[in-house]
């Protein structure tokens, strides 16, 4: 016996039904506190340096919030100039940078930014004394007065067509 095909209507219907049952954790839904966290993250004072450092170490329980890790520390200048280690603080810097700028806030955003880089690099000079902090704060200085002149702008720059 030869089956007959099933309606159009009835077709449509079911495709309909079946991808309304594709499981929700199949999309999974960025959690909406992302802001917030990035955000507190991401200010001048060493409690937020001291949460953004726990959560740095362990990135797998943030996972769903997508946020985007990666560093080249302290780009083209030395991440540990003379012996001062800003490794850490140019990769919160880092941090900052990309996912203010992959949230479409970079802008609003980057001198506050900056300013942290600068209160993360004081906290590592304040462990020195003497001359050596003085060193150490005037390194810092100089880092800091650099990712403000020269740190990633929030428009790239459009590509030159070439010369006729």
């Amino acid at each position: 016996m030869r089956r007959s095909p099933l309606p159009l209507p009835l077709l449509a219907s079911a495709a309909a039904v079946l991808a309304l049952a594709v499981p929700a954790s199949a999309v999974p839904a960025v959690p909406t506190d992302k802001p917030q966290v990035l955000s507190r993250w991401t200010r001048s004072d060493a409690a937020s340096q001291d949460a953004w450092l726990a959560a740095r170490a362990h990135r797998a329980d943030w996972a769903a919030y997508g946020f985007d890790w990666s560093t080249d520390y302290c780009t083209s200048s030395p991440d540990n100039p003379f012996g001062f280690p800003f490794k850490e603080a140019c990769a919160r810097h880092d941090f900052g940078y990309r996912n203010y700028r992959a949230a479409g806030a970079f802008q609003a955003n980057k001198s506050r930014l900056d300013d942290a880089f600068h209160a993360d690099l004081q906290r590592v000079c304040a462990r020195y004394t003497g001359g050596r902090r003085a060193s150490c704060e005037g390194t810092a200085w100089t880092y800091y007065q650099a990712v403000r002149a020269f740190g990633a702008s929030a428009e790239p720059v459009p590509a030159q067509p070439p010369a006729p």
